[in-house]
């Protein structure tokens, strides 16, 4: 995935990831990041075992133990300003050596093929779009096992971003139909309240509900879906541009939390509400404070025009339920080209939680390559040299956060 920046043309930070749900491993590359941002293992590691906790996953968590190795880009725990690579092994792999072989007989994953499509997930499409006859080699690919990878590539950009006083969290705020009510606090603490629940909610009565709804679902054979919201405090101003469509930035990260699988409607803000109030009660009024530019209420969630306005950063995005259901959903069988039940295979009743997770990755990622768009130094002493030399040219014009 190209994070795009300059007038349309490739940004300063791209990422890519590579590998299959049951292949040998997960790799992401990461280029772009400047020399001398801290990279610890031990906070990939965290962020990729925040991904696999969350109540309603399934049995593959069980197996894996998520843990990422540095191979490039950096060293004595610093970025070196060259792509950094990193690897996290598939543990369930031991089980899949000859089915996801690169090289050998196809026949020995008979057992493992698959023609029947789930509504729903990239089995069908893929199958059209590509022409394959087992639905395996579309499915492995598209399985939310890749976001193993984001995360890992997030956690970097986080870091990038922490140096810069940049904060990134993310809570869930509904899951099959339960909302949270809104929850006041600063992003730190609706991070720690987020932390201690088993679904990431910030409010133990809500949470405690949507354990329950995870609960029925489970025992329906059914899935749910649900809300989750990231938060980024300390967005500077002036983050993403208003003169062309590819520089916007709340179109660049609409693009990134979409392409989350299961990711269907991503909203900044007041979001959709914004759609039934009049204009009076929908934007955010300036006022002029003791020392700076004030403004009381953040309904635009940080961003104006396609430009960060010095506001938290609020972007909500919705998951619909998993594809996967035990309670098979009616599908075709495009070998016998009769109707069939679609295929199950090993899944999650929920996975909202874990999705806030790769939320939070893909917002990093997005707010660092438009960081290093606005400030740009091919180190990280350069790039806060002219960040800081940009915010005291703001003066008192600067917004206040909120």
């Amino acid at each position: 995935m190209r994070l795009q920046g300059r007038e349309g043309a490739m940004g300063r930070l791209r990422f890519t990831t590579a590998g299959e749900s049951h292949g040998c491993c997960l790799v992401a590359i990461v280029e772009g990041l400047p020399a001398g941002v801290p990279v610890s293992s031990a906070a990939i590691d965290h962020d990729l075992a925040r991904r696999q906790a969350g109540y309603g996953r399934g049995g593959r968590m069980k197996i894996e133990t998520d843990k990422a190795k540095i191979l490039s880009g950096v060293r004595h725990g610093r970025t070196l300003g060259s792509p950094v690579t990193l690897l996290v092994e598939n543990k369930d792999w031991e089980n899949w050596r000859e089915v996801m072989a690169a090289e050998g007989d196809p026949s020995a994953g008979a057992d493992k093929r698959i023609t029947r499509p789930r509504p729903g997930h990239a089995d069908l499409a893929a199958a059209l779009k590509y022409g394959y006859d087992d639905l395996r080699d579309g499915l492995e690919r598209a399985s939310a096992r890749e976001t193993a990878a984001r995360v890992a590539a997030g956690a970097l950009a986080k870091s990038f971003l922490e140096e810069l006083g940049i904060k990134v969290i993310s809570h869930v705020v509904a899951i099959g139909g339960v909302e949270a009510p809104r929850v006041d606090g600063s992003a730190a603490e609706i991070a720690k309240c987020a932390e201690g629940s088993p679904v990431r909610c910030a409010d133990p009565t809500a949470s405690a509900a949507m354990c329950k709804r995870i609960d029925e679902a489970g025992a329906a054979g059914d899935t749910v879906g649900g809300l989750f919201e990231v938060l980024a405090d300390g967005v500077p101003p002036g983050l993403g541009s208003h003169v062309s469509w590819d520089r916007r930035l709340d179109g660049r990260l609409a693009a990134a939390l979409a392409s989350i699988q299961a990711i269907k409607g991503v909203e900044f803000g007041d979001g959709f509400a914004l759609a039934a109030r009049p204009g009076s009660e929908a934007h955010d009024e300036i006022t002029l404070g003791k020392k700076s530019i004030e403004r009381p209420t953040n309904r635009a969630g940080g961003l104006e025009a396609g430009i960060t306005n010095g506001c938290i950063l609020v972007v909500r995005a919705a998951m619909k339920p998993i594809a996967t259901l035990k309670k098979a959903l009616h599908s075709v069988d495009l070998e016998s080209k009769k109707a069939a039940e679609a295929a199950f295979e090993r899944s999650d009743v929920c996975a909202v939680p874990a999705a806030a997770v790769v939320g939070e990755a893909m917002v990093a990622l997005v707010l660092a390559d438009a960081a290093l768009e606005k400030f740009g130094g091919d180190s990280l002493a350069e790039t806060l040299r002219n960040e800081q030399s940009y915010l005291d040219g703001l003066g008192w014009r600067r917004p206040c956060q909120r």
